[in-house]
């Protein structure tokens, strides 16, 4: 189980450069990382929708998502620990993997 404390800075910028397209948002408590992922139609985006909340659930660990017709913001961060952890990162990690699985939906 990957750790929900928070990280420094330093291995939030390195974690974070490891991650393509992925960037911080907002700031404090507040601090996310995000990511706009785009699709073809709304079934496409909701099929995305429905497989990472099958991954979130198994991780006991769900984002903030902002769901439209043909685009999907993914945010991760640790609430309680009050901004970014390494869980947040590896379930970045996890969600580009589920696109990768689906690589003509991106």
């Amino acid at each position: 189980m990957q750790t929900r404390s928070l990280l420094t800075p330093t291995d939030l910028l390195t974690g974070l450069a490891q991650l393509d397209g992925w960037t911080l948002h907002g700031d404090g408590a507040d601090l996310a990382i995000t990511k706009r992922f785009g699709f073809s139609n709304f079934y496409e985006t909701m099929a995305f929708v429905n497989a990472l909340a099958f991954v979130a659930n198994q991780q006991d660990h769900h984002p903030d998502l902002q769901v439209s017709y043909g685009h999907c913001v993914v945010c991760w961060r640790t609430h309680d620990a009050g901004g970014v952890t390494a869980l947040d990162l590896h379930c970045a990690t996890l969600t580009e993997r589920l696109m990768s699985q689906n690589s003509g939906s991106a």
